[in-house]
């Protein structure tokens, strides 16, 4: 890639639109369910399942299901995406009534 070519696809990505949202992780050996709010969905999943190899997720029991069943045994889903908000106490207001909504509803723990 020449070097104007890979200014240019830097550009690109630092100009996107993050799309914020709801997601959730589902263990399917045991059912168990985490919720969580991400301010950037396509990002989100590379970075937990990160975190998850390392060992070092905080949610212990989803650190459990990982040790257990491992990337296979654990799916993820977007729940909802939120549309842009020029503010964002108004999006993170939503987000935060939608997150105990979705949690409640899918009998979820808080991610």
């Amino acid at each position: 890639m020449k070097s104007e070519e890979k200014k240019a696809a830097v550009a690109a990505y630092k100009e996107r639109k993050a799309t914020a949202g709801i997601y959730g992780v589902t263990c399917a050996a045991t059912g168990q369910r985490w919720v969580g709010y991400a301010p950037d969905l396509e990002k989100i999943q590379n970075r937990l399942w990160f975190t998850l190899r390392q060992g070092g997720h905080p949610r212990r029991s989803l650190q459990e299901a990982w040790r257990q069943h491992g990337a296979d045994g654990l799916a993820f889903a977007e729940l909802e995406r939120f549309e842009a908000e020029d503010l964002a106490y108004v999006r993170d207001r939503t987000a935060k009534d939608r997150l105990a909504q979705w949690r409640d509803k899918l009998g979820a723990d808080p991610l």
